[in-house]
């Protein structure tokens, strides 16, 4: 925290402003219950009930309490407002300090700042907040749009806002500098309300659709940045998940290839009820590779998803690695999934199959056209570029996969592949995405099971709209 007498001058001059309005915020939330009500319901699709909060510039706790946190922590300059959050929301603790320095209330799974635009020096609060970050921690800030600024003060001559002593009308390029500065990761950014007032269907049209579309939603009212601590590399310890169907030809290739990743290795063979003698395979290279740990999983024999959440839950290591046992993408690029993991490069790697040329015969003609027309229709949805939905190698630590299990059955459609699953919540889970290209080969055992292409493209159509309703249009 610098000390100066001109920016000492203005954090009391901001401090008195605030204990002075502090009976008046709840009659301004109430006057102002649409807009409220819309920021709320943005912070809830990024901060999950029952999470750990902290609310940096909390006022009188109205946002906190909503966002219903198992624990919550507000931290506010203004005396006044925290005596007024104490009194009306006695399960929450609140803090009375400066919000440029860092407390003694541990870590938390989320820290929301807010009011941004009257915080005197907004790199020594995101400093501070290091204090209280784990590497899962997820750091959440939004401010105005720049292009509301007349807006905005015109509402708070008419008080229709309540007035702010200074704006630091920062561009969204602003704040993402200054994160990067305070050794922070910007992972995802949100435009919402584009109308501030209710108006039956009016007011939902345009913020819940219009505001979402391309070059309207420049416009949006309020910006939302998700951030996390720049990440430091770590060694892991890697189970590499095979589900298997009739792929008895492909065990011991399998076996062969799969290379050591990480402090230990486990090769975990789903096996879906096959009928070709794939569980006895793998018996077989149990037995000779006694220095390989082998499992053999039992799996339902329901869908692939089915196969692989049976063979998750089996697993012992930290990070989860699928590789589809046809071995079209090929185990010798499994070193780069485990080094952009381990670097914290990203937390859920997705292989993209369509960046390198592929062999003739490893995906046809159609299926082709159907992968990059949905690589087109799911970038949109989700917010940045994702080439390849249905790569089947995909790389999480088990922890993020816990946050992503829990949202099974929120998207209201079964994936029967278990990709878009894991694709949606990972995004909902605020992780970072990264694509990695792979090379492709011709499958040189078995059957493809990708055979019915009308009913597999209708499926992928449903989660496309699940995902925009879900996501996109929440």
């Amino acid at each position: 925290m610098i000390r100066h007498s001109y920016l000492d001058s203005l954090r009391k001059q901001i401090r008195e402003k605030n204990n002075s309005i502090a009976d008046k915020r709840i009659r301004w939330i109430r006057n102002n219950r649409y807009y409220y009500s819309q920021l709320i319901r943005t912070l809830k699709f990024i901060i999950p009930e029952k999470s750990s909060v902290m609310h940096v510039r909390c006022g009188i706790g109205y946002v906190l309490d909503k966002l219903k946190p198992s624990k919550g922590v507000g931290v506010d300059e203004s005396e006044a407002q925290v005596d007024y959050a104490r009194r009306h929301y006695a399960d929450l603790r609140f803090v009375n300090r400066s919000i440029e320095e860092a407390g003694e209330e541990g870590n938390f799974d989320y820290i929301l700042v807010s009011s941004v635009e009257d915080i005197i020096d907004i790199k020594s609060v995101l400093d501070s907040l290091h204090a209280h970050c784990t590497e899962s921690t997820r750091v959440v800030i939004y401010h105005y749009n720049f292009l509301w600024f007349p807006l905005v003060r015109l509402a708070e001559l008419l008080n229709m806002k309540l007035p702010q002593r200074m704006h630091n009308w920062i561009s969204s390029r602003d704040l993402e500098n200054i994160l990067g500065l305070s050794d922070f990761e910007t992972i995802y950014q949100k435009r919402t309300i584009l109308f501030p007032f209710r108006i039956p269907v009016l007011s939902f049209v345009i913020n819940r659709i219009i505001a979402r579309l391309p070059f309207f939603s420049l416009f949006a009212m309020i910006r939302v940045f998700v951030a996390r601590p720049k990440p430091t590399a770590k060694e892991y310890s890697v189970s590499v998940i095979v589900p298997c169907r009739n792929e008895a030809g492909n065990i011991e290739d399998a076996v062969k290839r799969i290379p050591k990743l990480g402090s230990h290795t486990e090769i975990l063979f789903g096996d879906d009820k096959s009928t070709d003698g794939t569980p006895e395979k793998v018996k077989e290279m149990i037995a000779r590779y006694p220095e390989k740990d082998i499992k053999l999983i039992d799996s339902p024999g329901i869908c692939k998803a089915m196969n692989v959440w049976t063979c998750f839950d089996h697993a012992s290591c930290d990070v989860l690695m699928i590789l589809d046992a046809d071995l079209t993408v090929i185990p010798e690029e499994l070193p780069y999934f485990y080094e952009a993991i381990a670097t914290g490069k990203g937390e859920f790697i997705n292989g993209s199959r369509m960046v390198y040329p592929m062999h003739k015969e490893a995906m046809r003609f159609f299926n082709v056209i159907g992968n990059k027309f949905f690589s087109l229709a799911f970038s949109y949805i989700l917010g940045f570029p994702i080439k390849d939905t249905l790569c089947g190698t995909k790389v999480i630590r088990k922890a993020d996969f816990e946050k992503v299990k829990r949202l099974r059955g929120f998207w209201g459609i079964n994936d029967r592949w278990g990709d878009y699953e894991l694709i949606f919540g990972a995004v909902k889970s605020q992780l970072k995405v990264v694509d990695l290209p792979v090379h492709y080969t011709e499958r040189l055992y078995g059957e493809t099971k990708m055979t019915n292409r009308l009913r597999n493209g209708w499926i992928m159509l449903r989660m496309c709209y699940a995902a925009l309703i879900r996501i996109k249009f929440h």
